[in-house]
């Protein structure tokens, strides 16, 4: 093996510790844009920002420099964007500068302060890129930075999904500090006396992130030695294996889940035959806002009797016979609308109703989605209306029985989630029609009948 002089072999130790070195070998790997690409570059004037800006500058690449004040720290925040403005302007950098009223924006979106500031830098981030031509919008998140965001979603339990960490690249958005650790950072800013504000905010345990940085990593520093490199490299595998993962949940949502309509269908027994189970009952489900703390419940479901289900804020999954239903939850909407005068058209949510009156028509069509009715038994207004317990009728061809609408559903077989959509039609207090099921006894056309009323059902177009 060949044996370097002293002083080439330290210059060969120093350069696999100088971050500066390091950057421009991974940026020269083109991961995170092309070759002379025009990059904008976000920075607060903190000290990783900052390093990042000097990075950028010494390595020759074109970028600017986006700065946002949030106004939420008085003076301080003003004195950041001066202290950043310097900078530019020392450095003939193009800037490109704003201030947002955070306070007011949180009242307006009914979002936390932490919330409302990420949605408005990385959306006015998006706005500036368009706009000046830049590739790509680089934030300075590092390697530790990584670890406590994989901390922080490991404790909140959310599945494989928040093992991958931070991203090195989504979207237009690249963090091409994510290999360094704040040590490497902070030896880089002590050797060239890089220039920085502080912000107190950062000093706080208010915000999660601080409170994970200060009282949790610390610790494991202490306990494990290269925690933040080693973790960083599981991150690096834990993305692979979700890539994997992804394929295999893809595989069975395929074999599983079939769409019918607007609802989604799930068969019993296929489901019951995977392993494993629990995980793929997640896997499938989580995309209709389902959690993770449901599963037991959505587990219970599978041996559950027809008509049971469980709710997400966006759907619910019913157990109907041999299937798991997955069907939008029901829009807030009218339970009763009154019509008097035809014709009409009225808009239910997931059916549209036409009404209309027309000479009586050799044939009657035998739709269940049409009634034709006898215009002379109706009085107007009439009611279209939810059904409801207790309501009864005189189902046509039934010789004047009377019969419970809700014994008509269970013999028509009608699932749950579809007895919701059921509209009555009652004219002086009266069943003419069980939408999509059957007429009125007391309504039908006759021999006498003359004009008709006529009402169809369609389902909404989207």
């Amino acid at each position: 093996m060949k044996i370097l002089p002293i002083e080439t072999h330290q210059t060969y130790i120093r350069k696999l510790n100088d971050l500066l070195h390091l950057f421009r070998k991974n940026w020269d790997s083109k991961k995170y844009t092309l070759p002379g690409a025009k990059v904008l570059i976000a920075v607060s004037g903190g000290s990783d920002s900052m390093v990042m800006a000097d990075l950028f500058l010494k390595s020759g690449i074109s970028f600017g420099v986006a700065h946002c004040n949030f106004g939420l720290r008085g003076e301080a925040s003003d004195m950041d964007a001066r202290f950043v403005t310097a900078w530019c302007i020392k450095h003939s950098v193009p800037l490109h500068s704003v201030l947002f009223d955070t306070k007011a924006k949180c009242e307006e979106w009914k979002m936390g302060t932490q919330e409302t500031a990420r949605k408005l830098r990385y959306d006015w981030f998006e706005e500036v890129r368009k706009q000046y031509g830049y590739t790509a919008i680089a934030t300075a998140h590092h390697a530790n930075d990584n670890v406590e965001t994989l901390l922080i979603n490991l404790f909140k339990g959310t599945g494989i999904s928040g093992l991958h960490g931070i991203r090195p690249v989504h979207g237009y958005i690249i963090r091409p500090l994510l290999f360094a650790a704040k040590e490497m950072i902070e030896a880089y800013i002590a050797e060239h006396k890089i220039k920085y504000r502080d912000d107190a905010s950062n000093a706080s345990d208010d915000y999660l992130r601080n409170a994970v940085r200060h009282k949790i990593v610390p610790v494991v520093n202490e306990l494990f030695t290269n925690a933040i490199a080693n973790v960083n490299d599981s991150i690096t595998r834990f993305a692979e294996a979700e890539i994997l993962y992804r394929k295999a949940i893809d595989n069975q949502r395929k074999k599983l889940i079939e769409q019918r309509g607007k609802d989604y269908y799930i068969p019993l027994r296929k489901l019951q035959q995977c392993d494993p189970l629990s995980t793929i009952v997640y896997e499938l489900l989580q995309p209709f806002g389902f959690a993770a703390a449901q599963l037991p419940h959505l587990l219970d479901l599978l041996n559950a009797g027809t008509g049971r289900f469980i709710s997400s804020a966006t759907h619910r999954v019913i157990r109907n016979r041999d299937f798991l239903v997955i069907t939008a939850a029901l829009a807030a909407e009218a339970d009763l609308m009154l019509i008097e005068a035809v014709p009409c058209t009225i808009d239910t949510g997931k059916y549209v109703f036409s009404f209309a009156v027309q000479q009586r028509p050799k044939e009657i069509p035998a739709d269940v989605n049409e009634a034709y009715l006898d215009f002379k038994t109706i009085t107007f207004p009439i009611v279209l209306r939810t059904w409801k317990q207790g309501d009864y009728f005189y189902p046509i061809g039934m010789k004047m029985k009377k019969k419970k609408v809700s014994r008509l559903l269970i013999d028509q077989k009608v699932a749950l989630h579809d007895k919701e959509d059921i509209r009555i039609l009652e004219c002086n207090k009266r069943i003419a029609w069980v939408s999509g099921i059957r007429i009125d006894e007391r309504f039908k056309i006759t021999t006498n009948t003359e004009q008709v009323l006529v009402v169809k059902r369609s389902l909404k177009k989207d």
